[in-house]
């Protein structure tokens, strides 16, 4: 008998290794090496091809099937992210935090389509000399049926949360419960077609009894995802699927996880307050660059309809404060920038940043300080995005250098003003994306001019600027 033989793999890469290190020669990763199970030697070769000749068809020769309609999450803003609704057959993938609300809105999703029903009605045709005429022979009603897997919780916990967030909805007819980590079983269920729509929660849960590693563990992770998603696409049934981060914001595991589904959904925002943002950052059924904004409340997660407004509710107008008209995917949008600048009481000025990112942050001081007549060396520069959002627009440059200089200066920028515009290491100002629709969102929140790039000047409501040293001298007064 071949002696089994023992080897190591990096829960990062994918990299196999015959003993153990603290470090993954392949990416450099610490202590990410765990044991798999054993191989015996002469099994896994093939001492052959075993492979024949594929038959190809001319492009212009292939059929395409007929595509079903899509489910409809009865959450608006999140089927527009998904690119219309739910494809039947497709395969999410939704990560975020801890405690962010992934599992409330899976609740959400669940209760919306077991309520909705599907029916099918089939007519007779006309009848010679009855035009107008059409009469009903069979009137099929379809009840969507909703699984929900948990290996996280148990039966009886996934239904409290479900009474306490779906009490209009009553979705007890139509969705079934199941807490199970067996990756085997959950595929088998999926492949009878039975429901409509599968969710399972998490992956990082899910184990094949083939496999003697640990849930979540890169083999894992990767067999339970394959053998589900062939289930789905055999039996047309959209799932589902919850995926843990890692501590960086990643999603935890092997790489090729996102690669194999067909949506990627990221849930972004502040776990304890704020706004919650779901933005696609994979479709192959629609864009990527749509967003949902949430807002966690007792009964769950519901769309924010005027996101701005409620953004700007108690700003208060003062040294520091600046409004930017920013986009998120397609969607425009109004954050306030708020900047606190005081001397240094150490050798070191500190620099902080809330919902920025701080390397951008340093860069544009830098620029501040060589292109205008500021001195923020021997200050401590403190930047807050209000409302838990990160910005990674770049037009947000141009307002959060006025916020800054408006600090530090200690001046107010004049009432009903908005800034965007992206700044370049010279100083200048340069364009900005979608300008109409930022523009519009400040005129229906009633602010009277937008300081922006030479370039948006064609507008009557824009007050152009070439570089930083103009604004601060027209708007910083």
């Amino acid at each position: 008998m071949p002696k089994p033989r023992i080897k190591f793999v990096c829960q990062q890469c994918g990299a196999s290794f015959l003993k153990w290190t603290g470090k993954c020669e392949n990416c450099g990763a610490w202590n990410s090496l765990l044991e798999s199970a054993p191989e015996v030697e002469g099994r896994s070769v093939v001492a052959r091809s075993t492979g024949r000749e594929i038959r190809a068809e001319r492009l212009h020769d292939v059929k395409v099937d007929a595509v079903s309609d899509r489910i409809s999450t009865g959450i608006s803003d999140l089927d527009l992210v998904l690119g219309g609704g739910l494809m039947p057959g497709a395969v999410i993938l939704v990560a975020g935090q801890p405690g962010i609300g992934k599992s409330t809105l899976l609740m959400q999703i669940a209760a919306n389509v077991s309520k909705s029903v599907t029916t099918n009605v089939t007519t007779l045709p006309q009848l010679k000399g009855q035009s107008n005429v059409t009469t009903n022979v069979t009137s099929d009603v379809t009840l969507n049926e909703v699984l929900y897997v948990s290996g996280e919780e148990s039966a009886s916990q996934v239904k409290l949360r479900a009474e306490r967030l779906c009490q209009k909805n009553n979705p007890a007819e139509n969705l079934h419960l199941a807490s199970t980590t067996n990756a085997d079983d959950v595929a088998a269920t999926i492949a009878t077609g039975k429901y409509k729509l599968a969710i399972v929660d998490s992956m990082q849960t899910m184990a094949m009894a083939e496999i003697a590693s640990a849930p979540g563990t890169v083999s894992q992770i990767t067999n339970s995802a394959n053998i589900i998603i062939r289930a789905a696409k055999a039996a047309n049934v959209a799932v589902l699927l919850v995926g843990h981060v890692t501590k960086e914001g990643s999603i935890a595991g092997p790489k090729v996880l996102e690669h194999i589904v067909d949506v990627v959904l990221q849930f972004e925002g502040d776990r304890y307050g704020g706004f919650k943002i779901v933005r696609a950052i994979k479709n192959r059924y629609g864009s990527t660059a749509e967003a949902a904004i949430f807002d966690m409340t007792e009964k769950g997660l519901e769309i924010v309809a005027n996101p701005s407004a409620a953004l700007l509710a108690e700003r208060r107008e003062e040294d520091g404060s600046v409004v930017l008209a920013t986009t998120e995917g397609n969607r425009p949008l109004l954050v306030e920038i708020q900047a606190l600048v005081n001397p240094t009481n150490f050798g070191y000025p500190k620099r902080a940043a809330s919902g920025f990112d701080l390397n951008r942050l340093t860069l544009l001081i830098a620029v501040l300080e060589r292109r205008t007549k500021l001195k923020l060396s021997e200050s401590d520069i403190y930047l807050n995005v209000v409302g838990g959002i990160r910005i990674s627009d770049p037009a947000a440059d141009l307002a959060v250098c006025m916020a800054i200089a408006s600090a530090a200066a200690q001046r107010k920028l004049p009432t009903g003003a908005v800034c965007f515009g992206e700044v370049g290491l010279g100083g200048e100002i340069r364009s900005a994306t979608m300008v109409d629709k930022r523009i519009a969102e400040a005129k229906k929140l009633g602010f009277k001019y937008a300081i922006a790039p030479i370039s948006a000047a064609r507008h009557k409501f824009v007050i152009g600027a070439a570089d930083l040293r103009d604004a601060l001298n027209q708007h910083l007064k």
